[in-house]
């Protein structure tokens, strides 16, 4: 305390000389203080280096991993698995914002709908659109919205059971944009760090994306399996509102992700405060040190090398006794933190859902990936090969065995593809060494 009601006083009298210091370099004056503080529904990494790979025997000899020291730094992850009601949130902000502009372009002087001046005159933005008023709740029983919001309902043949107003959620897409830095930073290398040369829009990209579960992968993920309930169920009703959403691919999750960032950001702008970094899907190697929760050479996140506690109770939600699918809790997904922490505070890195990781998946990606945060990033085109389009799945779940449910088992899905028992949870830079410095 002492130090900071000095460093204060020191502060106030360099800025008292008109801000010159005196002649001394005292850098920038008037820079907002960050305070870090751990974003809600997330729990504190702290960095440090791990043997990352197998802690135990190859079973299946599989040979897509090996023993390596990785150095990790400080990030914070989700407690759990994103759950279906905070997926939820990102789907009826998509659903409401494609409604609204539909509306603020046809309602164009229309207050409830279009922000208006002193004036009642439209405000428009630079490119000549309506600014859209984001407050309120659009009236769905006005009959000018309905017949404007029409195109957005499935219609004729489509219709099912009499429900003539229910959205066809195929027509609400995520769209936003990203800029490859990795690709701009071997350009910028192979022309020497040439300035001007570079039109920086050759690696920015857009992206747009369904954003709505494929709930139907309950069913042909099992094709001689009754999972009906679930297809019609698992996401919708509020009995799976705390269980961990399910058919997200990995375009959505990382989707997800950038709308995540988007919305903290914007908020955090609006208060005048600093942004953070943006939200992403872990790298496997994050993901890894993570789950081992501090016990570096554990097969589980509780230890091990049992699937049992003392008492001889399942310590995660898989397939134990040989397919004694019940013997555990739960039959397939189960409510989030339904078993204890690890040793970070992290629920179901075993089991219960795999996860998504940034990473595309190749099997000698320990052979030549960097021992500081390893990471192999490639989102892969329409048009490039179908292996360029594995990403790297973690956790196991539900339906997986033992062993994949071990720290250091990786397994892939391809990246537009859904499955009924993957999942995902974000990550988040900490900009800093360690929370203590901010103390």
């Amino acid at each position: 305390m002492k130090k900071i009601i000095l460093v204060t006083l020191i502060i106030a009298t360099l800025y008292g000389c008109g801000g010159s210091g005196n002649g001394e370099l005292i850098g920038s004056q008037n820079r907002q203080i960050w305070n870090p503080t751990d974003p809600y529904g997330m729990v504190f990494i702290p960095q440090g280096s791990y043997n990352m790979g197998p802690s135990d025997q190859d079973v299946p000899f599989a040979n897509v991993s090996q023993s390596k020291t990785v150095s990790v730094g400080a990030f914070y992850m989700d407690e759990t698995e994103i759950t279906n009601n905070e997926y939820r949130q990102f789907t009826n902000w998509v659903k409401d914002s494609i409604l609204r502009k539909q509306l603020a372009e046809m309602k164009f002087d229309d207050p409830e709908y279009v922000m208006l001046d002193e004036n009642d005159m439209p405000i428009e933005d630079a490119y000549g659109k309506p600014l859209i008023n984001w407050k309120g709740k659009i009236n769905m029983d006005d009959m000018d919205v309905r017949s404007i919001l029409e195109e957005m309902y499935l219609t004729g043949s489509e219709v099912f059971d009499g429900r003539i107003k229910e959205f066809d959620t195929r027509k609400f897409t995520y769209k936003y944009q990203v800029i490859d830095l990795k690709s701009a930073s071997v350009k910028s290398k192979r022309e020497n760090g040439a300035k001007g040369e570079t039109d920086r829009s050759e690696f920015l990209k857009d992206i747009e994306i369904n954003i709505y579960p494929d709930t139907l992968t309950w069913n042909h993920d099992y094709s001689y399996s009754f999972n009906d309930p679930y297809a019609k169920k698992y996401f919708w009703h509020p009995a799976f509102d705390d269980y961990p959403v399910v058919g997200v691919n990995w375009k959505q999750a990382t989707a997800f992700a950038h709308w995540r960032s988007k919305m903290m950001n914007s908020f955090l702008r609006d208060i005048k405060q600093p942004i953070l970094p943006e939200f992403r899907l872990p790298t496997e190697s994050e993901w890894e040190y993570a789950s081992r929760g501090g016990l570096d050479a554990s097969p589980y996140p509780w230890g091990g090398p049992y699937t049992r506690n003392i008492k001889g109770c399942f310590l995660a939600n898989f397939k134990p006794l040989r397919g004694n699918y019940v013997a555990d809790g739960g039959i397939k997904a189960i409510k989030t933190a339904s078993y204890n922490p690890n040793g970070y505070g992290l629920y179901d890195m075993s089991g219960n859902v795999a996860e998504w990781t940034s990473n595309a998946y190749d099997e000698s990606a320990f052979s030549y990936s960097h021992d500081m945060n390893m990471d192999r990033f490639y989102e892969a085109n329409e048009d490039d090969h179908v292996v360029l389009k594995r990403k790297a799945i973690r956790g196991g779940s539900w339906k997986d065995i033992a062993y994949f449910i071990q720290n250091s088992t990786r397994t892939f899905e391809y990246q537009d593809t859904a499955k009924s028992y993957i999942g995902f949870r974000c990550a988040v830079d900490f900009l800093g060494r360690d929370k203590k410095d901010f103390e």
